[in-house]
């Protein structure tokens, strides 16, 4: 199994050790390069940088995007780790040599489920770990320094796995349907689960970046629709997920569109009944989604679509 120790901001850990989030995101000011370093739901540990100088905790990697600095934080909010917005782009802002731009694409390396140990728990850097390491480094359990490096990190990450089990009264389980390719058999790494921020990049990027019926390829006003409401148990997974312009995401939260298995649109008449409008969108009635994911996998769910199906208000 390949990991990563990645070079963080000390307070960025700080501050989100704090708030307990489902998801963070661990953003580079530029985004010019791609993270690929380690497969989707390996772990990526926090190297906390000097003079602290030690593994804090970790996440696990969910998916790489380049978003509008913005959007980063409707997105993510505090969980890019600071309290509000004009702090956060001043951290940005701070790394850039366009600073005019006060809007700039960044990268976001989003992780879910992230533990962070209090400092009695840190764990030493690995004697390897070279000062002139800028991002980070991936280690491997098939090596002697990553089998032992990690298998110190798993036990500290079980017990407080477990101390937040005891502390809810129940187990952490995995509500992703969408497992990778290779399974890990880790107590840890079977418990990982996708978090409504992780939901938002995944949805966004399976789809293209375009509305799913209308084609609408402005950013900020796609949103990721749950064809199965979160509320009703519907994962945060790409199969329960279709990117729509704001619009048409709440007539179909409200149950005035709807989208057939065979991938069909349906437009409720009520719209017109009720509102006495609805001419922009009676356009999409009978048509065929435009945008799917490539992937089969990530294709709308036949059991979601019944579902929404069932709730459509025709």
């Amino acid at each position: 199994m390949r990991f990563y120790l990645g070079v963080t901001d000390n307070s960025w850990f700080t501050y989100l050790s704090t708030i307990n989030p489902e998801d963070v995101n661990f953003w580079q000011p530029g985004g010019s390069l791609a993270f690929k370093a380690i497969p989707k739901n390996a772990p990526f540990v926090f190297k906390l940088k000097y003079p602290l100088n030690a593994i804090g905790g970790l996440g696990f990697f969910s998916h790489y995007t380049t978003l509008p600095l913005s959007m980063a934080w409707e997105i993510f909010a505090e969980r890019n780790g600071t309290s509000n917005y004009a702090h956060f782009q001043r951290l940005i802002l701070n790394y850039r040599t366009d600073k005019q731009n006060l809007n700039p694409m960044i990268g976001c390396i989003v992780l879910t489920n992230p533990i962070f140990f209090e400092k009695k728990d840190w764990i030493p850097v690995p004697e390897n770990w070279s000062k002139s390491i800028v991002q980070g480094k991936t280690y491997s359990t098939d090596e002697t320094i990553g089998q032992d490096l990690w298998t110190s990190i798993e036990r500290k990450a079980q017990q407080y796995l477990e101390e937040h089990e005891i502390a809810n009264g129940s187990f952490i389980s995995s509500n992703s349907l969408n497992e990778p390719e290779e399974r890990y058999y880790s107590s840890i790494l079977t418990k990982v689960r996708v978090g409504q921020g992780a939901f938002h990049v995944m949805v966004t990027d399976a789809y293209i970046r375009r509305c799913a019926i209308s084609g609408e390829k402005t950013l900020p006003v796609l949103e990721a629709a749950h064809i199965k409401p979160y509320a009703e148990l519907g994962p945060h997974a790409i199969s329960n997920g279709i990117l729509l312009r704001s619009d048409i995401h709440k007539l179909f939260d409200s149950g005035y569109v709807t989208v057939t298995k065979d991938y069909k649109v349906e437009v409720s008449k009520k719209i017109k009944e009720q509102f006495e409008n609805g001419r922009d969108y009676y356009k999409y009635h009978g048509q065929s989604m435009l945008f799917l994911p490539h992937n089969e996998i990530d294709k709308p769910s036949t059991t979601f679509l019944e579902w929404h199906n069932s709730k459509f208000n025709g």
